[in-house]
């Protein structure tokens, strides 16, 4: 089976959070995001985007972002229109928000990952638009050895953070607090840590839940796949 090596970065963190996968090169988005999802622990409770700049392309689960391009490509002209009959001193603003506009967006379970991922050999991901966590997925090499239906983590290094802590500062500060018994919120930081269900990393465990990912399909992975 052809499948794909690839290293997973936590883009701004240090040390840095990272892990490398082998994965099906058949992967859709969909199934690249719950590889992200699962490897970071992440609870996938929030918007994601891939950022294929290359094709002036978006791959997201935002349906707000999605339909907003499918009402866009219906009325495009009468769109540009509105939008450019302003004062000159808001035209830059209205020019940066129509190339937004004219961005492809896809649904990630109707597209695969392969010509993108061997094109560019790298993929940007962006998970929570709140808490920003981007990510750098870098191909480091074509498999044709591979004979599992799941991925599988090879290496990685340093725990991931919770969901909802805030980013990356936030991050480090929930660090600094829960580290430190004598800090004043260390017992609330405690206490959301449990309920998180925050742990160190695991590769076992993290393994195990991988096991599982080809038996995750979502409404729109069981429409792709009947098309």
């Amino acid at each position: 089976m052809k499948a794909y090596q690839i290293k997973i970065d936590l883009t701004g963190s240090d040390p840095l959070i990272w892990r490398r996968v082998i994965m099906p090169a058949d992967a859709t988005f969909n199934r690249l995001h719950d590889i992200i999802q699962m490897v970071m622990e992440f609870h996938d409770d929030h918007l994601f985007a891939f950022d294929l700049s290359g094709d002036n392309m978006i791959v997201t689960n935002d349906e707000d972002m999605y339909q907003e391009h499918q009402d866009f490509k219906k009325n495009r002209k009468a769109i540009r229109a509105k939008m450019l009959d302003v004062p000159p001193e808001y035209e830059d603003i209205q020019r940066v928000r129509m190339q937004e506009l004219e961005k492809v967006v896809r649904k990630p379970a109707g597209i695969k990952i392969d010509t993108y991922l061997e094109k560019y050999g790298q993929l940007h991901y962006t998970y929570d638009f709140g808490d920003n966590w981007r990510f750098l997925i870098t191909l480091e090499k074509t498999r044709y050895d591979y004979y599992y239906g799941y991925p599988t983590l090879i290496d990685g290094a340093e725990t991931a953070p919770p969901e909802d802590v805030g980013g990356l500062p936030g991050y480090y500060e929930f660090l600094r607090v829960y580290n430190d018994s004598s800090q004043p919120d260390y017992k609330r930081m405690t206490e959301w840590f449990q309920e998180q269900m925050y742990r160190g990393y695991n590769p076992a465990f993290i393994n195990g839940t991988l096991k599982f990912i080809k038996y995750r399909k979502t409404e729109w992975d069981k429409l792709n796949d009947s098309n």
